[in-house]
């Protein structure tokens, strides 16, 4: 069962509990495979001549709004309020404190949110027409998505490492098949028992329904999947995306010859891949397969 690899992460240090569900603190340990994956990750893109980009974890709150996220996913979505009151709003927040009342809405809407794709911070800085050949893009990203869950392989927290691709469609559709095929490559020689899938994303409500059928039906969206824990079903742990023209319309991007830009991104969850290393081979990293250390560690 998933609370029970959970235990074992748990019991043997490479992660920490913080008392809320889907969130915890990582070991060096952990830490140490996490950097192998990044490194393997850049250097399977070598040959992409992508400029390199480390996100925070914290977006504008209207690039919430202009990628269709609160549209399409607004369960999963986190909003940063932050205190904007006087003296008199401060003595009613500290009174709701002191009596075990809810003192957070009184704080208002910031003009930050977190997180939820990392390639999504992209789109705001490409607006307007691309050189040609379209441009590309390395990206590493904290992200945020609220789905508390005991399975560890559900966090709330977590890293994104992505290669991005602006441009036309052929040079779309070319990125997301070569990523399909680079990235089981990849996962596989780490002894990872993987195979590709279609997907969808889980977009919310009775529209998304449909928007999840199509996208299936259209073949927009792969993942690799895995089995991290025994008794559940196997894991995303990359996925290969062709976004037509959503983020070309969306953020006002032309290709090169001023046809709506389309987009692909290939995603690969560290924190997912990590956990799957150490359900394969152990959750001693000193004692995998020399075969695997040496790719993770050269």
């Amino acid at each position: 069962m998933t609370t029970d690899f959970r235990s074992e992460l748990l019991a043997s240090g490479l992660l920490v509990d913080t008392g809320v569900d889907g969130l915890y603190l990582r070991s060096g340990g952990f830490e140490k495979v996490v950097r192998g994956i990044d490194d393997l990750i850049t250097a399977a893109g070598v040959d992409q001549n992508a400029s390199v980009l480390h996100l925070p974890a914290v977006i504008p709150r209207l690039l919430l709004e202009r990628s269709d996220y609160v549209r399409s996913f607004p369960n999963l979505l986190g909003m940063v309020n932050v205190f904007e009151g006087d003296d008199d709003l401060h003595a009613k927040l500290l009174e709701r404190f002191e009596h075990g009342e809810n003192w957070a809405e009184l704080l208002a809407p910031s003009d930050v949110a977190l997180c939820s794709a990392a390639c999504h911070a992209l789109y705001p800085l490409c607006s307007g027409r691309l050189p040609d050949g379209g441009r590309r893009f390395e990206v590493f990203g904290h992200c945020f998505r609220h789905e508390p869950s005991l399975d560890p392989a559900r966090m709330q927290a977590f890293r994104m490492h992505e290669f991005v691709y602006l441009g036309d469609a052929d040079g779309a559709v070319a990125h997301r098949d070569l990523w399909l095929e680079r990235s089981a490559e990849l996962l596989s020689g780490l002894g990872l028992a993987v195979h590709a899938v279609v997907a969808n994303d889980p977009f919310f409500g009775r529209a998304g329904r449909m928007l999840a059928s199509s996208q299936r039906a259209e073949t927009l969206k792969y993942e690799i999947v895995c089995a991290i824990n025994p008794d559940a079903e196997p894991t995303a742990i990359s996925s290969s995306n062709y976004h037509v023209d959503l983020f070309g319309i969306g953020f006002g991007i032309e290709s090169s010859n001023g046809d709506v830009a389309h987009t692909a991104c290939v995603g690969f969850g560290v924190e997912r891949i990590t956990l799957a290393l150490l359900a394969a081979h152990g959750l001693d990293p000193d004692t995998w397969p020399p075969g695997v250390r040496s790719r993770l560690w050269p």
